[in-house]
């Protein structure tokens, strides 16, 4: 089992930056796809941003390729989703997942409580 505790959501302005963490408990992810994923009011969940199992591999959506970057502390179980440039139009709950499937389409089989991105214009 993988517990997953996510955090770092908060409000800002557009042009601004956060930094949300996604930290494992139970079980070292180190080999473990680790994605995140967000949700907006109404619309489905859409992969962000992704690590492969080897933990060599990353992927993005192109909606936040070059604004947001992903990256991994093994050492405190961590994984980290740097949000640059934040635009309106990523408010959602985003959520980490980890699984043992491929970065973009799973499947995941642990997930995060979420937390909460608004971006004011």
């Amino acid at each position: 089992q993988v517990q997953l505790e996510d955090s770092g959501g908060g409000l800002v302005q557009a042009g601004g930056s956060l930094r949300l963490s996604c930290a494992a408990s139970g079980r070292t992810f180190s080999n473990y796809a680790i994605g995140w994923f967000r949700q907006a009011p109404g619309k489905e969940r859409e992969f962000v941003a992704g690590f492969s199992g080897n933990g060599v591999s990353t992927g993005y959506a192109n909606a936040v390729k070059g604004r947001f970057t992903i990256s991994r502390d093994n050492a405190k179980n961590t994984v980290y989703l740097q949000m640059n440039s934040l635009k309106p139009e990523d408010t959602a709950v985003y959520y980490c997942a980890a699984g043992r499937g491929t970065v973009r389409n799973g499947p995941y089989d642990y997930w995060g409580q979420g937390t909460q991105v608004t971006v004011s214009s």
